[in-house]
Protein backbone atom coordinates (compact mmCIF):
# COMPACT_ATOMS: atom_id res chain seq x y z
CA UNK A 1 0.00 0.00 0.00
CA UNK A 2 2.85 2.41 0.74
CA UNK A 3 5.11 1.49 -2.26
CA UNK A 4 2.15 2.44 -4.53
CA UNK A 5 1.08 5.21 -2.61
CA UNK A 6 5.15 6.40 -2.86
CA UNK A 7 4.74 6.01 -6.81
CA UNK A 8 1.39 7.54 -7.66
CA UNK A 9 2.98 10.77 -5.71
CA UNK A 10 6.59 10.87 -7.23
CA UNK A 11 5.49 9.52 -10.51
CA UNK A 12 4.44 12.80 -12.03
CA UNK A 13 7.53 14.49 -10.66
CA UNK A 14 9.83 11.92 -11.98
CA UNK A 15 7.68 12.15 -14.75
CA UNK A 16 8.36 16.19 -15.30
CA UNK A 17 11.58 15.50 -14.74
CA UNK A 18 12.16 13.05 -17.64
CA UNK A 19 10.32 15.27 -19.54
CA UNK A 20 12.54 16.70 -22.47
CA UNK A 21 13.11 20.35 -21.68
CA UNK A 22 11.92 23.10 -24.55
CA UNK A 23 14.13 25.01 -26.94
CA UNK A 24 12.44 27.67 -25.18
CA UNK A 25 13.32 26.39 -22.00
CA UNK A 26 16.89 25.63 -22.76
CA UNK A 27 17.53 29.47 -24.14
CA UNK A 28 16.02 30.61 -21.03
CA UNK A 29 18.70 28.66 -18.89
CA UNK A 30 21.42 29.19 -21.45
CA UNK A 31 20.85 32.96 -21.81
CA UNK A 32 22.35 34.66 -18.61
CA UNK A 33 25.78 32.79 -19.02
CA UNK A 34 25.86 33.58 -22.39
CA UNK A 35 24.80 37.84 -21.81
CA UNK A 36 27.44 37.57 -19.26
CA UNK A 37 30.16 36.18 -21.65
CA UNK A 38 29.28 38.92 -23.97
CA UNK A 39 29.13 41.73 -21.97
CA UNK A 40 32.70 40.69 -20.25
CA UNK A 41 34.03 40.31 -23.86
CA UNK A 42 32.27 44.05 -24.65
CA UNK A 43 34.13 45.06 -21.32
CA UNK A 44 37.60 43.78 -21.97
CA UNK A 45 37.30 44.96 -25.92
CA UNK A 46 36.32 48.72 -24.32
CA UNK A 47 39.31 48.48 -21.98
CA UNK A 48 41.90 47.03 -24.58
CA UNK A 49 40.51 49.94 -26.93
CA UNK A 50 41.14 52.32 -24.11
CA UNK A 51 44.32 51.30 -23.30
CA UNK A 52 45.27 51.48 -27.13
CA UNK A 53 44.17 55.03 -27.56
CA UNK A 54 47.50 56.84 -26.65
CA UNK A 55 49.17 55.59 -29.07
CA UNK A 56 46.77 56.86 -31.50
CA UNK A 57 45.42 60.02 -30.97
CA UNK A 58 47.32 63.23 -30.72
CA UNK A 59 46.94 65.60 -28.12
CA UNK A 60 43.79 67.54 -28.95
CA UNK A 61 41.96 64.57 -27.87
CA UNK A 62 43.83 63.00 -25.40
CA UNK A 63 43.26 66.11 -23.44
CA UNK A 64 39.60 65.77 -24.09
CA UNK A 65 39.31 62.33 -23.13
CA UNK A 66 41.26 63.35 -19.67
CA UNK A 67 38.98 66.19 -19.40
CA UNK A 68 36.22 63.98 -19.57
CA UNK A 69 37.01 61.00 -17.35
CA UNK A 70 37.81 63.91 -14.55
CA UNK A 71 34.17 64.77 -14.74
CA UNK A 72 33.04 61.75 -14.92
CA UNK A 73 34.61 61.40 -11.97
CA UNK A 74 32.96 64.25 -9.91
CA UNK A 75 29.61 63.19 -11.93
CA UNK A 76 29.41 59.56 -9.98
CA UNK A 77 30.07 61.80 -6.63
CA UNK A 78 27.15 63.86 -7.57
CA UNK A 79 25.24 60.99 -8.47
CA UNK A 80 25.24 59.60 -5.13
CA UNK A 81 24.57 62.18 -3.77
CA UNK A 82 21.57 63.59 -6.19
CA UNK A 83 20.97 60.74 -7.84
CA UNK A 84 20.55 58.23 -5.04
CA UNK A 85 19.55 60.11 -2.71
CA UNK A 86 17.68 63.09 -3.96
CA UNK A 87 19.73 65.88 -2.34
CA UNK A 88 20.15 68.71 -4.56
CA UNK A 89 23.08 70.15 -4.62
CA UNK A 90 24.84 73.39 -6.75
CA UNK A 91 27.68 74.04 -5.59
CA UNK A 92 29.57 70.88 -6.79
CA UNK A 93 32.17 72.96 -8.91
CA UNK A 94 33.27 74.42 -5.18
CA UNK A 95 34.70 70.95 -4.05
CA UNK A 96 36.20 71.00 -7.24
CA UNK A 97 37.93 74.10 -6.78
CA UNK A 98 39.18 72.75 -3.10
CA UNK A 99 40.82 69.98 -4.87
CA UNK A 100 42.33 71.81 -7.42
CA UNK A 101 43.57 74.37 -5.63
CA UNK A 102 44.32 72.13 -2.43
CA UNK A 103 46.73 69.99 -4.61
CA UNK A 104 48.32 73.13 -6.05
CA UNK A 105 49.36 73.96 -2.11
CA UNK A 106 50.38 71.15 -0.77
CA UNK A 107 52.17 69.98 -3.81
CA UNK A 108 54.19 72.87 -5.00
CA UNK A 109 56.80 74.99 -3.42
CA UNK A 110 56.63 78.51 -1.97
CA UNK A 111 57.48 80.79 -4.68
CA UNK A 112 57.05 84.67 -4.06
CA UNK A 113 54.00 85.25 -2.48
CA UNK A 114 52.36 81.93 -3.17
CA UNK A 115 52.72 79.37 -0.31
CA UNK A 116 53.28 75.89 -0.83
CA UNK A 117 54.12 72.95 1.46
CA UNK A 118 56.40 71.12 -0.71
CA UNK A 119 54.55 67.80 -0.44
CA UNK A 120 55.34 64.21 -2.59
CA UNK A 121 52.78 63.77 -4.82
CA UNK A 122 50.62 61.08 -3.94
CA UNK A 123 50.06 62.86 -0.49
CA UNK A 124 49.29 65.92 -2.03
CA UNK A 125 46.62 64.29 -3.83
CA UNK A 126 45.36 62.50 -0.74
CA UNK A 127 45.67 65.49 0.75
CA UNK A 128 43.63 67.33 -1.33
CA UNK A 129 40.63 65.05 -1.88
CA UNK A 130 40.63 64.91 2.29
CA UNK A 131 40.68 68.78 2.13
CA UNK A 132 37.61 68.56 -0.28
CA UNK A 133 36.02 65.90 2.43
CA UNK A 134 36.74 68.35 5.06
CA UNK A 135 34.86 71.12 3.49
CA UNK A 136 31.98 68.70 2.69
CA UNK A 137 32.26 67.99 6.36
CA UNK A 138 31.72 71.35 7.83
CA UNK A 139 28.49 71.69 5.40
CA UNK A 140 27.20 68.44 6.10
CA UNK A 141 25.10 69.49 9.33
CA UNK A 142 23.19 71.72 7.11
CA UNK A 143 23.18 69.24 4.50
CA UNK A 144 21.78 66.31 7.02
CA UNK A 145 18.82 68.43 7.54
CA UNK A 146 17.60 71.10 4.19
CA UNK A 147 16.09 69.48 1.06
CA UNK A 148 14.97 70.34 -2.02
CA UNK A 149 15.07 73.37 -3.27
CA UNK A 150 16.04 74.76 0.12
CA UNK A 151 19.54 73.02 0.22
CA UNK A 152 20.46 73.87 -3.65
CA UNK A 153 20.55 77.32 -2.89
CA UNK A 154 22.32 76.83 0.37
CA UNK A 155 24.83 75.00 -1.88
CA UNK A 156 24.98 77.82 -4.38
CA UNK A 157 25.95 80.15 -2.17
CA UNK A 158 29.13 77.94 -1.84
CA UNK A 159 29.64 79.09 -5.19
CA UNK A 160 29.68 82.65 -4.44
CA UNK A 161 31.54 82.06 -1.44
CA UNK A 162 34.36 79.88 -3.31
CA UNK A 163 34.65 82.49 -6.31
CA UNK A 164 35.32 85.77 -3.69
CA UNK A 165 37.89 83.63 -1.81
CA UNK A 166 39.84 82.13 -4.75
CA UNK A 167 39.59 85.90 -6.30
CA UNK A 168 41.39 87.32 -2.87
CA UNK A 169 43.28 85.10 -1.42
CA UNK A 170 46.34 85.69 -3.94
CA UNK A 171 48.81 83.98 -1.66
CA UNK A 172 46.94 80.80 -1.85
CA UNK A 173 44.93 80.80 -4.92
CA UNK A 174 47.33 83.90 -7.33
CA UNK A 175 44.05 85.62 -7.53
CA UNK A 176 42.60 86.61 -11.17
CA UNK A 177 45.21 84.67 -12.70
CA UNK A 178 45.41 81.39 -10.92
CA UNK A 179 48.53 79.58 -10.18
CA UNK A 180 50.48 77.39 -12.02
CA UNK A 181 50.17 73.50 -11.35
CA UNK A 182 52.74 71.38 -10.10
CA UNK A 183 53.56 68.36 -12.12
CA UNK A 184 52.65 64.77 -10.01
CA UNK A 185 55.34 62.64 -9.25
CA UNK A 186 54.38 59.26 -8.77
CA UNK A 187 56.59 55.86 -8.35
CA UNK A 188 59.47 57.37 -9.99
CA UNK A 189 57.26 58.73 -12.91
CA UNK A 190 56.63 62.74 -13.27
CA UNK A 191 53.65 62.94 -15.56
CA UNK A 192 55.05 66.09 -17.14
CA UNK A 193 55.75 66.81 -20.81
CA UNK A 194 59.19 65.02 -20.23
CA UNK A 195 59.49 62.03 -21.97
CA UNK A 196 59.03 58.91 -20.32
CA UNK A 197 60.57 56.06 -22.70
CA UNK A 198 58.65 52.52 -21.78
CA UNK A 199 59.17 49.87 -24.46
CA UNK A 200 61.01 52.06 -26.48
CA UNK A 201 57.69 54.13 -26.65
CA UNK A 202 57.92 57.63 -25.74
CA UNK A 203 55.48 59.11 -23.43
CA UNK A 204 54.69 62.71 -22.48
CA UNK A 205 52.34 64.30 -20.10
CA UNK A 206 48.59 63.75 -21.74
CA UNK A 207 50.18 59.90 -22.65
CA UNK A 208 50.73 59.49 -18.64
CA UNK A 209 48.16 61.30 -17.59
CA UNK A 210 45.30 59.30 -19.61
CA UNK A 211 46.50 56.06 -17.65
CA UNK A 212 46.77 57.70 -14.26
CA UNK A 213 43.08 58.73 -15.29
CA UNK A 214 41.55 55.58 -16.32
CA UNK A 215 42.80 53.84 -13.17
CA UNK A 216 41.29 56.62 -10.72
CA UNK A 217 37.78 56.20 -12.81
CA UNK A 218 38.08 52.34 -12.72
CA UNK A 219 38.62 52.46 -9.09
CA UNK A 220 36.08 55.42 -8.27
CA UNK A 221 33.50 53.67 -10.54
CA UNK A 222 33.61 49.78 -8.59
CA UNK A 223 33.41 51.74 -5.48
CA UNK A 224 30.40 53.73 -6.08
CA UNK A 225 28.54 50.63 -7.76
CA UNK A 226 29.35 48.63 -4.72
CA UNK A 227 27.70 51.49 -2.51
CA UNK A 228 24.56 51.73 -4.70
CA UNK A 229 24.22 47.93 -4.43
CA UNK A 230 25.01 47.08 -1.10
CA UNK A 231 22.94 48.42 2.37
CA UNK A 232 24.36 51.45 1.98
CA UNK A 233 22.95 52.26 -1.42
CA UNK A 234 19.22 50.84 -0.12
CA UNK A 235 19.70 53.06 2.92
CA UNK A 236 20.31 56.33 0.14
CA UNK A 237 17.39 54.79 -2.03
CA UNK A 238 14.90 54.59 0.39
CA UNK A 239 15.86 58.29 1.95
CA UNK A 240 15.34 59.46 -1.78
CA UNK A 241 12.01 57.87 -2.23
CA UNK A 242 10.35 58.20 1.00
CA UNK A 243 12.38 60.48 3.92
CA UNK A 244 9.84 59.57 6.80
CA UNK A 245 9.33 55.88 5.79
CA UNK A 246 13.14 55.54 6.09
CA UNK A 247 13.37 57.12 9.54
CA UNK A 248 10.91 54.76 10.39
CA UNK A 249 13.07 51.80 9.42
CA UNK A 250 15.64 52.75 11.52
CA UNK A 251 17.62 54.79 8.48
CA UNK A 252 19.66 57.53 10.27
CA UNK A 253 18.16 60.16 7.71
CA UNK A 254 20.49 63.03 8.88
CA UNK A 255 23.73 60.97 9.30
CA UNK A 256 22.93 59.52 5.75
CA UNK A 257 23.01 62.23 4.12
CA UNK A 258 25.89 63.99 5.64
CA UNK A 259 27.93 60.92 5.18
CA UNK A 260 27.12 60.73 1.34
CA UNK A 261 27.99 64.72 1.00
CA UNK A 262 31.30 63.83 2.48
CA UNK A 263 31.96 61.31 -0.08
CA UNK A 264 30.28 63.02 -2.95
CA UNK A 265 32.81 66.12 -1.84
CA UNK A 266 35.77 63.91 -1.85
CA UNK A 267 34.60 62.52 -5.50
CA UNK A 268 34.69 65.93 -6.40
CA UNK A 269 37.98 67.20 -4.86
CA UNK A 270 39.48 63.97 -6.50
CA UNK A 271 37.79 65.54 -10.38
CA UNK A 272 39.60 68.73 -9.31
CA UNK A 273 43.09 67.37 -8.95
CA UNK A 274 42.70 65.83 -12.26
CA UNK A 275 41.53 68.91 -14.01
CA UNK A 276 44.11 70.95 -12.40
CA UNK A 277 46.79 68.15 -13.58
CA UNK A 278 45.15 68.56 -17.50
CA UNK A 279 44.66 71.98 -17.98
CA UNK A 280 48.35 73.26 -15.69
CA UNK A 281 46.78 76.25 -14.67
CA UNK A 282 44.05 76.77 -12.48
CA UNK A 283 41.83 79.92 -13.13
CA UNK A 284 39.28 80.75 -10.45
CA UNK A 285 36.50 81.81 -13.31
CA UNK A 286 36.46 77.91 -14.10
CA UNK A 287 34.97 76.76 -11.13
CA UNK A 288 31.71 79.12 -11.44
CA UNK A 289 27.70 78.27 -11.45
CA UNK A 290 28.24 77.09 -15.28
CA UNK A 291 30.70 74.57 -13.92
CA UNK A 292 27.56 73.62 -11.55
CA UNK A 293 25.30 73.18 -13.60
CA UNK A 294 26.74 71.26 -16.22
CA UNK A 295 27.52 68.61 -13.85
CA UNK A 296 23.59 69.02 -13.36
CA UNK A 297 23.39 68.35 -17.02
CA UNK A 298 25.64 65.34 -16.94
CA UNK A 299 23.76 63.26 -14.61
CA UNK A 300 20.56 63.94 -15.74
CA UNK A 301 21.41 63.42 -19.29
CA UNK A 302 22.90 60.04 -18.47
CA UNK A 303 21.08 58.80 -16.17
CA UNK A 304 20.24 59.97 -12.12
CA UNK A 305 21.08 57.25 -9.56
CA UNK A 306 23.78 54.85 -12.07
CA UNK A 307 27.30 55.14 -12.18
CA UNK A 308 27.19 54.51 -15.74
CA UNK A 309 24.54 56.89 -16.16
CA UNK A 310 26.91 59.15 -14.58
CA UNK A 311 30.10 58.60 -17.47
CA UNK A 312 28.01 58.38 -19.94
CA UNK A 313 26.24 62.24 -19.51
CA UNK A 314 29.89 63.25 -18.45
CA UNK A 315 31.66 62.70 -21.73
CA UNK A 316 28.42 63.64 -23.74
CA UNK A 317 28.79 67.18 -21.97
CA UNK A 318 32.25 66.98 -21.95
CA UNK A 319 33.18 66.16 -25.91
CA UNK A 320 30.54 68.06 -27.20
CA UNK A 321 32.08 71.95 -26.88
CA UNK A 322 35.35 69.70 -28.01
CA UNK A 323 33.93 68.27 -30.83
CA UNK A 324 31.87 71.54 -32.04
CA UNK A 325 35.39 73.57 -31.29
CA UNK A 326 37.57 71.22 -33.45
CA UNK A 327 35.22 71.21 -36.35
CA UNK A 328 33.73 74.44 -36.41
CA UNK A 329 34.44 75.64 -39.85
CA UNK A 330 32.53 72.13 -41.42
CA UNK A 331 29.09 72.43 -39.26
CA UNK A 332 26.33 75.14 -39.99
CA UNK A 333 25.96 78.16 -37.73
CA UNK A 334 28.99 77.63 -35.86
CA UNK A 335 31.98 79.32 -35.88
CA UNK A 336 34.79 81.36 -33.78
CA UNK A 337 33.34 83.75 -31.76
CA UNK A 338 33.35 87.63 -33.64
CA UNK A 339 32.94 85.72 -37.08
CA UNK A 340 28.86 86.17 -36.95
CA UNK A 341 28.18 82.31 -36.07
CA UNK A 342 27.27 80.66 -32.73
CA UNK A 343 30.60 80.14 -30.50
CA UNK A 344 31.51 76.62 -30.27
CA UNK A 345 30.62 76.80 -26.53
CA UNK A 346 27.11 78.40 -26.58
CA UNK A 347 26.03 75.79 -29.37
CA UNK A 348 27.00 73.16 -27.01
CA UNK A 349 25.05 74.27 -23.90
CA UNK A 350 21.99 75.30 -26.64
CA UNK A 351 22.48 71.31 -27.56
CA UNK A 352 22.34 69.89 -24.18
CA UNK A 353 20.02 71.61 -23.24
CA UNK A 354 17.86 70.78 -25.63
CA UNK A 355 18.91 67.42 -24.87
CA UNK A 356 18.28 67.74 -21.16
CA UNK A 357 14.48 68.86 -21.80
CA UNK A 358 14.06 65.71 -24.75
CA UNK A 359 15.50 63.38 -22.27
CA UNK A 360 13.23 64.81 -19.46
CA UNK A 361 10.26 64.36 -21.65
CA UNK A 362 10.76 61.29 -23.37
CA UNK A 363 13.75 59.57 -21.87
CA UNK A 364 13.20 60.39 -18.23
CA UNK A 365 15.46 57.14 -16.74
CA UNK A 366 18.49 58.82 -19.60
CA UNK A 367 20.82 57.38 -22.12
CA UNK A 368 21.65 54.70 -19.65
CA UNK A 369 17.58 53.42 -19.87
CA UNK A 370 17.46 53.88 -23.68
CA UNK A 371 20.56 51.35 -23.49
CA UNK A 372 18.26 48.84 -21.25
CA UNK A 373 15.49 49.33 -23.79
CA UNK A 374 16.87 48.50 -26.49
CA UNK A 375 18.57 45.11 -24.37
CA UNK A 376 15.40 44.01 -23.54
CA UNK A 377 13.74 44.56 -26.85
CA UNK A 378 16.48 42.00 -28.13
CA UNK A 379 15.38 39.48 -25.04
CA UNK A 380 12.07 39.28 -25.87
CA UNK A 381 13.24 39.13 -29.78
CA UNK A 382 15.83 36.41 -28.76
Amino acid sequence: MSESTTAATTGPARASEARPTTGRGRRARARPPRRAAVYTAAAAAAGGLLLALPFYLDRFWLQAGLLAMAAAIGAIGLNLLTGATGQLSLGHSFFLAVGAYGYCVLAGDRDGELAGLGLPGWLAVTGAVALAGLAGGLFSPIAGRLRGAYLGIATLALVFVGQHVLLNAHDLTGGYNGRPVPPLSLFGITFDDTETVVAAVPFQSMEKLWYAGLVLLAVCAFFAHGVLRDRPGRALNAIRDHRIAAGVMGVPVARQRAGVFVLSSMYAGLAGVLLALVFQQTVPEYFGIVLALEYLAMIVIGGLGSVSGAVTGAVFVTLLPQILTRYSEALPLVSAPGTGGVAPGEMSRYLYGAAIVAIVLFLPGGLVRLAARRGHTQKDEA
